[in-house]
């Protein structure tokens, strides 16, 4: 296969902006996903140059930026590119392209820091391409690489929402070889541009996954506790079970069916949706890759921390989430006090009016549970992105 530069029709400048995602939502397991106010932010430039001069280039601060690679054949973000651009017989134009990558997600703490990249990768390369692709496309072609589609989905359409993978029939599945899984794999270190005879890697099947966005109250605040080590996704999924009782599954069902509803109703019944948040399938069993976390589960409740609507794992760990009532009587003392910004190294704060009384709480709560175990920790105070991910030309 001989593939052809992306065309090129002047100077061209693009912004791609996504945001972190909470997945795994208390009983939602792989199912329930939470846009959140952290975003990977991508400043990108084109400038026509010959054949010969081309290269991309790419800076990148922020989480991250001493472990990303710089070479766009090794950069997740570059290499979904990549992958878009080959499926439609293009490669890398033939221009001088600038990506200045700044991420406020960090790696391995459960905030969709790959699905984010992921996401990023491909509106990078359908801007490079001039591909114009639907979100629904952007969607497939993600989840050919994340095959996780809860992270996926949240970042790209923003909100609280559900989604699944579809089964694909066979004439989907044709191809000889699906083109990424997972994330990734590594590159040799020799990887470059295609060479010819290449094969092209296939486009993905059209709708790959499926998915809704509940409502969620504008009175529930995030708070975040990202605690100073990572947790392996490949270790977590290792620590899940093959099969699991009947009792355990009904108890998930049961609770995920009145929790997506309860989110969104007002006034909100803080005792209704901490039961609803409780989980027996991946929680109980990760709990030996997490020192306190059973604790952190099971002692903080609506009556011992006044505001507290929720708490469970972010993804597959270790940070947790909690959700805060904000609605007027939640806390006796309604005036808000600004996060200490000593507290918050991960980026700059995304919540411009802070924390209120009852997150700070909440935040400093579990930041002491986890010091008892010789863990420090950051907690953030965060908002839901609506918005999802965004590709804009300047």
């Amino acid at each position: 296969m001989v593939f052809t530069a992306a065309p090129v029709a002047g100077e061209r400048n693009w912004a791609i902006r996504v945001p972190a995602s909470s997945a795994n939502i208390g009983p939602g397991f792989d199912v329930l996903g939470l846009a959140l106010s952290r975003h990977l932010t991508l400043n990108v430039n084109l400038t026509p140059s010959s054949a010969e001069e081309s290269q991309v280039l790419l800076s990148y601060d922020g989480e991250g930026a001493n472990e990303a690679p710089l070479d766009p054949y090794k950069n997740l973000i570059t290499r979904v590119a990549l992958y878009v651009l080959l499926s439609h017989h293009l490669t890398f134009p033939a221009a001088i392209v600038k990506v200045d990558i700044k991420n406020q997600v960090p790696f391995g703490r459960g905030l969709g820091s790959s699905a984010s990249a992921v996401v990023a990768g491909v509106l990078l390369g359908d801007a490079l391409g001039d591909l114009k692709l639907s979100q629904e496309r952007v969607k497939d072609y993600a989840l050919m690489v994340e095959r996780h589609p809860d992270n996926v989905t949240a970042a790209l359409v923003g909100g609280f929402t559900g989604s699944f993978l579809r089964t694909l029939d066979a004439s989907e599945l044709a191809p000889s070889s699906i083109p990424l899984a997972e994330v990734l794999p590594a590159y040799p270190a020799n990887a470059g541009p295609p060479v010819p005879g290449q094969e092209e890697p296939p486009q993905p099947p059209v709708c790959v996954g499926r998915h809704v966005r509940y409502g969620f109250s504008k009175d529930i605040g995030v708070v975040v506790v990202v605690p100073k080590f990572e947790v392996e996704t490949a270790k977590a999924r290792g620590a899940l079970p093959n099969t699991y009782p009947r009792a355990d599954v009904v108890f998930n069902l049961q609770r995920l069916a009145v929790l997506t509803a309860s989110l969104s109703q007002s006034p909100l019944d803080a005792n209704v949706i901490w039961e609803a948040m409780r989980d027996r399938v991946h929680q109980p069993q990760r709990e030996g890759l997490i020192p306190g976390l059973s604790k952190i589960l099971n002692h903080m409740t609506p009556a011992t921390h006044p505001g507290l609507l929720g708490i469970c794992l972010s993804g597959a760990g270790p940070t947790i989430l909690a959700l805060v009532s904000n609605e007027k009587g939640a806390d006796s003392n309604s005036d808000t006090i600004l996060t200490d910004d000593s507290e918050i190294t991960l980026g700059e704060s995304t919540t411009s009016g802070g924390a209120t009384p009852q997150m700070t709480r909440i935040g400093e709560a579990i930041k002491a549970l986890w010091k008892e175990e010789g863990i420090n920790v950051e907690w953030l105070a965060l908002t839901v992105d609506d918005e999802g991910a965004t590709l804009k030309e300047s």
